[in-house]
């Protein structure tokens, strides 16, 4: 067998470089990331153009941007450090407990909410060399969920938004609607006609980015009247609270917040899908014990998250 002359001539060290730079587009952050000086960092970026005969970081302003070489690498290299990861994690049994690894996932402030502490108490107990970074998503995220999954190990996300991406279903969450704690027109359930004539606490409001429930209240033509629209699930009771606003929340989050936002849990006047929420990774983790380990750990999760909220609020 020969061996190829440019695998002995490569330094994998580059390899890691490569992805820093490709990944912050900036000398100095990527020798952040890193953990090392930014002179080396220079020195590496230097070898990086030498061997590849190419700029790789322009220079756009006052910001650089990627040569059409490294748009192309930064697709090639998170997969091939994945695929040196796992040959080399190969040298024993995969063992949680002595890992060290970080672990990124882009998530609602609503799932990290509810979701997030049963998780990382799991974490705690049996990896406690793994930390966890929840990420907050946001449209731009969402709209370009398939570039970002090269780069995070997973976005927590209901099913609607993506497609043909590895994902493991994790659990649902019911939809149920808040008003204000004093509302004397609202009982137990809200009308569709009172859905009608409310005003609306959202969130986002946007052609790609909304809440499921909302899509659905359009689908039996009741368009939202929209009075104010915020970026996140955890400030919609309390934009409801001391006013006739109306909103839409899921189950498990509404439990949690009803009483300290100063608000009343009633249920829709429709029958509302549930929410669904998943996890969605990119193919490359497929076989890395690790991320296999972490998603095995979010099934079990949520099999507690199901089993902590009530039925019904009445």
């Amino acid at each position: 067998m020969t061996v190829d002359r440019m695998l002995l001539d490569l330094d994998l060290n580059l390899l890691v470089t490569l992805d820093a730079l490709l990944r912050e587009r900036n000398v100095t952050r990527a020798a952040e990331l890193l953990g090392c000086s930014q002179p080396t960092m220079s020195t590496g970026l230097g070898r990086l153009r030498r061997y590849f005969d190419d700029e790789l970081l322009h220079r756009v302003g006052n910001r650089y941007e990627l040569t059409p070489l490294a748009v192309t690498l930064a697709v090639r290299t998170p997969p091939a450090i994945e695929g040196v990861r796992r040959v080399f994690d190969l040298r024993s049994e995969f063992d949680p407990a002595k890992i060290e690894r970080e672990f990124t996932i882009v998530t609602s402030d609503y799932a990290a909410a509810v979701f997030g502490p049963l998780m990382t108490r799991r974490v705690a107990e049996r990896a406690p060399g793994v930390r966890l970074r929840f990420q907050q998503t946001s449209p731009a995220a969402v709209d370009n969920a398939q570039d970002m999954l090269r780069s995070v190990d997973g976005i927590l996300l209901p099913h609607g938004f993506l497609a043909d991406v590895p994902h493991t279903d994790l659990f649902e969450d019911r939809w149920v609607c808040i008003v204000d704690r004093d509302n004397p027109t609202i009982g137990d359930t809200i009308t569709l006609d009172q859905l009608q004539q409310a005003p609306w606490v959202v969130v986002f409001n946007r052609p790609t980015a909304f809440a499921p429930a909302t899509q659905q209240l359009r689908m039996i033509g009741v368009e939202p009247r929209v009075e104010v629209v915020v970026d996140g699930f955890l400030q919609m009771p309390f934009m409801v609270a001391g006013t006739a606003r109306v909103a839409m929340l899921q189950a498990h989050l509404a439990s949690r917040l009803a009483e300290a936002a100063g608000v009343r849990v009633v249920e829709c006047g429709f029958d509302v899908v549930p929410l669904a929420e998943a996890f969605w990774w990119h193919p490359m983790y497929r076989t890395d014990a690790a991320h296999t380990w972490l998603r095995e750990l979010l099934v079990e999760t949520a099999g507690e998250l199901r089993t902590d909220v009530p039925d019904t609020f009445r």
